[in-house]
């Protein structure tokens, strides 16, 4: 009998080490996200263009119902980026296979070189963009003061980073350098014009930004009203460099006679987090659990020197897997301990309360075995199940010792096998209810499989089952023995 006992735990600890993790299921809706990165320099023309033609090829692909996007994002909006950034929404037809047509599509989007893209469900990209701010399952944030070096550890993390099984779409966060038009005042030419700095930054600013000098209303909406250059002479620094500037005391001055005029290379984008700067280096996992992968990148990353002032941190998917994971740990823990003592307060013995205690573990074995069966990967919809079969294993050790006490200390039935035997007998009926009236529920997810809509509740199903069906065997065939060596409790009255 102990023999039985070893062996399950034993076989239910080692496998327990060889399951996968992940934190969100592979989501089987049939609505995606997918965006479109070129260089930061990259012109809106090009990005249309660019568009137009993947719009033509995606629509062509059989399953394919409905193409959108937009390109780039308004300055007040929740995001901004700029022109060289595309959002593409594609829809698939429910009735055409699923997984077949998502490869088609993928295969379509990677004959455009030079692009950094990734098509991820919509609600997969949402909640990655809740999880850390980035659409990617991993995401290695490095910080520091220095641009230049932040990009130089970026590089360096992904080349660490490239060549891991299970590592796609590896990319650095696009932070380059790119022509900027400046304009520093000369101070001393300024005063001698009687022209102050803001003064200047006005004129600059209407130039080539635009001012808005009033509004117009139409139709019940308003539209500004904006004064700029022309594009010609916006897009010409000799032409920068003449603007006149009117004099406070008449006349015009030529901008070149009291500012430098000229371009420089300047960072596109400067992010900033927890008072520092940062950069992202971000891959998704195919192939491989999340787990592994996240724990050899982790692994790799460790290895890197960092100078002072300068970090990584590791977020995504896995990082809220394992603070959720430890959360529930810790939760789990604290409803332990009140469930021990109070058994303890109705038992009045440590003995009684630890054979209880010994029930619990008897619903791991199957729920393990059930993983294993659908996949050997721990997911959100994993941990529920075992949470959930965890309690009714408990309820039906409580039930099956609390009758025990029942006939030995109301009943007067003498301690022994024939009150064990009677004991089980009794309770067979309730214990096969609760089992049956749980597992017949489920099994019409078990039955239709990891389909649209059950990527949560069907490996939920699968691990309650599983661990059911062991839990009810072990504390039918094992409880009872077991009691019978170790119930016996001598009372104080005694």
């Amino acid at each position: 009998m102990w023999g039985i006992v070893v062996i399950a735990f034993a076989g239910t600890a080692v496998a327990v080490t060889q399951l996968g993790e992940e934190f969100l299921p592979n989501f089987q809706e049939t609505d995606f996200l997918m965006h479109w990165v070129e260089k930061p320099s990259s012109s809106l023309d090009s990005m249309v263009r660019i568009t137009k033609q993947a719009a033509g090829e995606l629509r062509a692909i059989p399953g394919v119902r409905n193409f959108g996007s937009h390109i780039g994002r308004a300055e007040v909006a929740d995001e901004v980026y700029g022109p060289n950034f595309t959002e593409l929404w594609i829809s698939v037809d429910p009735k055409y296979d699923l997984p077949a047509t998502v490869k088609k599509i993928q295969t379509a989007v990677d004959g455009y070189p030079g692009l950094k893209r990734d098509l991820l469900t919509y609600l997969k990209e949402r909640i990655k963009e809740v999880l850390s701010g980035a659409g990617a399952t991993i995401v290695v944030r490095v910080y520091g003061p220095d641009l230049a070096v932040l990009r130089a550890k970026g590089d360096e993390i992904k080349k660490s980073i490239d060549g891991i099984a299970g590592v796609i779409n590896l990319k650095t966060e696009d932070q380059v350098l790119v022509p900027q038009l400046q304009v520093r005042l000369l101070p001393d030419a300024a005063t001698r014009f009687g022209l102050s700095p803001g003064q200047v930054r006005h004129a600059v600013a209407t130039l080539v930004r635009g001012t808005k000098v009033g509004e117009v209303y139409e139709d019940q909406k308003t539209y500004d009203v904006v004064v700029r250059g022309s594009p010609t002479v916006r897009t010409d620094i000799e032409a920068i460099r003449e603007l006149p500037i009117d004099l406070p005391f008449g006349g015009q001055a030529p901008l070149k006679d009291v500012a430098d005029v000229y371009i420089e290379p300047a960072p596109n984008e400067i992010k900033r987090e927890s008072a520092s700067r940062r950069l992202d280096v971000t891959c998704n996992v195919a192939g491989r659990d999340l787990g592994s992968v996240a724990r050899d990148i982790e692994a790799a990353v460790k290895k890197l020197d960092f100078p002072t002032e300068y970090h990584p941190e590791f977020l995504g998917e896995y990082a809220a897997r394992q603070e959720s994971r430890q959360r529930l740990f810790m939760l789990a823990g604290l409803s332990v301990l009140g469930i021990l003592l109070l058994l303890h307060m109705d038992f009045r013995s440590w003995r009684l309360t630890l054979l209880v205690f010994l029930t619990i573990p008897f619903a791991l074995v199957g729920g393990v075995l059930g993983a294993i069966l659908q996949g050997g990967i721990l997911s959100l919809g994993s941990l529920v199940g075992f949470v959930t079969v965890l309690g009714i294993a408990a309820r039906n050790g409580i039930m099956l010792v609390s009758h025990y006490r029942h006939l030995e200390e109301v009943e007067g039935e003498k301690f022994g096998v024939p009150l064990v035997l009677r004991g089980a007998e009794e309770r067979l009926t309730p214990i096969l209810m609760t089992a049956l009236a749980t597992g017949l529920a489920l099994v019409p997810l078990v039955i239709s499989g990891n389909k649209p809509g059950h990527e949560i509740e069907y490996p939920m199903a699968v691990v309650i089952l599983g661990g059911l069906t062991t839990s009810t065997i072990l504390n039918l065939f094992l409880l009872p023995p077991i009691y019978a060596m170790f119930g016996r409790v001598q009372r104080a009255a005694e």
